[in-house]
């Protein structure tokens, strides 16, 4: 398989926090006034110390010009479809078309489910209602102004016409894991992303076997399917500064370290989207090496590489 020949995107993560607010406002700054693509907002609602993602979305897309925003990833299950396509719809005429949309079908049952929210009492319903969520967001979206029904299992809405339109075709990307999912990812999502702690770098290989079979069942270039990973993690800024992590999947080095290991990423596995979670330090200055050191030096060295390949070809 060739690699992905898609422009590298580059992105940081905010966390909803009650108690750091201040911070989320530097961090949409900082990114909106560098290279970088994306500002990203993880979804749990049922987290007492988080504010509600999509409202905070919104505060930082009256904040910002330039930067894209994306929710990685929204909990569908507790955010009805219908009303999603018309939040999202909403969301990217005000951002003058920066929305991208982040969607999984929720890992957290008890939280879930303490919120009334869980759809399906199985892993097999639970994919099934995804997927109904899916037809009806993409169908909604794809059909502003007109008449749009559906009816499945567990999801159904009845000759509804969704406005406004989106200011442009919302990018939707697919938080998966499972096969089913990873497929179901390579069919329908214009993207894939997942965490450095969920998914190891040894389980890429298998991930991306399965992202490929759904885009081609689905007769799609399996290199037009974005693979994003959200990098959890700490640049070091001297070699004595060393942390100690129970988790697997946080990365942890200096920033010529961390430019290899993302272009390594992206050679093997053809990662083509890196979205930064600073995991300790002082986390401005962890955002901000990544911006101004890391960032331009990945993105020089694949777009020369690629258009290296283009002479040679």
């Amino acid at each position: 398989m060739s690699a992905n020949p898609l422009p590298p995107l580059f992105g940081v993560n905010i966390d909803p926090s009650t108690t750091h607010l201040d911070q989320a406002l530097i961090r949409a700054r900082l990114a909106d006034q560098s290279s970088v693509e994306l500002v990203t907002i993880q979804d749990h609602p049922y987290n007492p110390d988080f504010l509600d993602t999509w409202t905070l979305l919104t505060s930082l897309a009256s904040r910002t010009e330039r930067v894209r925003l994306m929710t990685n990833v929204m909990n569908t299950p507790l955010r009805p479809p219908a009303m999603m396509a018309k939040m999202a719809a909403t969301l990217d005429v005000i951002s003058g078309g920066r929305l991208e949309l982040g969607l999984g079908a929720g890992g957290y049952e008890e939280g879930m489910q303490a919120w009334g929210g869980i759809v399906g009492s199985t892993p097999g319903e639970r994919f099934q209602a995804f997927s109904e969520y899916l037809a009806i967001l993409q169908g909604m979206l794809a059909n502003a102004g007109r008449e749009f029904s559906y009816s499945g299992k567990f999801y159904r809405v009845d000759h509804v016409v969704n406005g406004p339109a989106p200011s442009h075709r919302i990018p939707l990307w697919i938080g998966a894991g499972k096969p089913r999912m990873l497929r179901l990812a390579g069919s329908q999502g214009d993207g894939w992303v997942i965490g450095t702690i969920y998914i190891l770098p040894d389980q890429l290989d298998e991930v991306n076997r399965l992202l490929d079979e759904g885009a081609v069942s689905a007769g799609r270039k399996p290199e037009e399917i974005r693979r994003g990973y959200n990098l959890f993690g700490v640049i070091q800024t001297n070699s004595a500064e060393r942390y100690s992590f129970r988790k697997p999947g946080i990365l942890q080095g200096s920033v010529a370290d961390w430019i290899e290991t993302l272009l390594h990423y992206h050679k093997r596995y053809r990662h083509d989207t890196f979205i930064f979670w600073p995991v300790a330090g002082n986390e401005e200055k962890q955002i901000r090496i990544f911006l101004e050191e890391v960032v331009p030096e990945v993105r020089r060295k694949i777009i020369d590489a690629s258009n290296t390949e283009e002479e040679h070809s």
